[in-house]
């Protein structure tokens, strides 16, 4: 695996932890150059120094329309070109509806929704000009299944799987594969916010992924021949029922 990537540049958002941190280590381990976009200017820099030369950080509040529309020209005065884009950010909202904060159900949606339709808007134009590049985003298991405990997440889940498999169809002609992955609960912060109940539930029952068994599906998407496009990958625990 160390050279699957030798030479590519990766770029990932919410990279400072969970999945976005465990696919960069993936993608370093694969030979990339990889850019480390978060909000968290002091973990990205303790990242750096344990990760190498080739982990590169970008301090970007995603949430900022501004500072949002600087992420392709920043990566690209940092690393030169981008190869693949792995949009990874995201948040969570769950609970009965009614007692959801709708502040919250705002960020969430700007977040999980818009902020990936800007992000992949506009690293476009440069894999268009170069005639290949990769777009993984990070969906979720909620966006195959209308998980009842949690409406508003799966709703923006569900918008994101329609955003990915229409725009791999616009794109396709122009040597880009665009994919996404949906996994089940995963080992990361945003279980934090999971009812108490489910949690426990899932946690006695061995029904959670570590973030690191998302990261190695992450690879084999970027990995497979360029004729191939893996457009969905839904993974779960095998004693994930639901």
């Amino acid at each position: 695996m160390a050279t699957q990537l030798q030479g590519q540049v990766a770029a990932i958002t919410g990279a400072a932890s969970g999945i976005g941190l465990a696919s960069a280590e993936a993608m370093l381990a694969a030979g990339a150059r990889v850019v480390l976009i978060d909000r968290d200017a002091q973990r990205l820099a303790a990242l750096r120094e344990r990760l190498g030369e080739n982990a590169l950080p970008l301090v970007l509040d995603l949430l900022d329309a501004a500072a949002c529309k600087t992420l392709m020209p920043r990566v690209l005065e940092l690393a030169g070109r981008l190869d693949v884009f792995h949009a990874n950010a995201g948040l969570y909202v769950g609970g009965d509806l009614v007692d959801a904060d709708v502040d919250a159900i705002d960020r969430m949606l700007n977040l999980n929704v818009n902020v990936v339709m800007k992000n992949v808007h506009d690293v476009l134009p440069h894999m268009i000009a170069r005639g290949s590049g990769d777009i993984i985003v990070t969906s979720s298991l909620a966006a195959h299944f209308p998980t009842p405990w949690e409406p508003v997440y799966a709703a923006s889940k569900w918008a994101i799987d329609c955003f990915v498999q229409t725009v791999r169809r616009q794109v396709f002609k122009h040597g880009i594969r665009v994919g996404a992955i949906s996994p089940g609960p995963v080992i990361t912060a945003l279980l934090a916010d999971w009812p108490p109940e489910k949690l426990k539930e899932a946690r006695e029952s061995g029904s959670l992924i570590e973030a690191s068994e998302v990261a190695e599906v992450v690879i084999f998407m970027l990995t497979r021949p360029r004729g191939m496009t893996i457009r969905d990958v839904v993974m779960l625990p095998t004693h994930f029922d639901l």
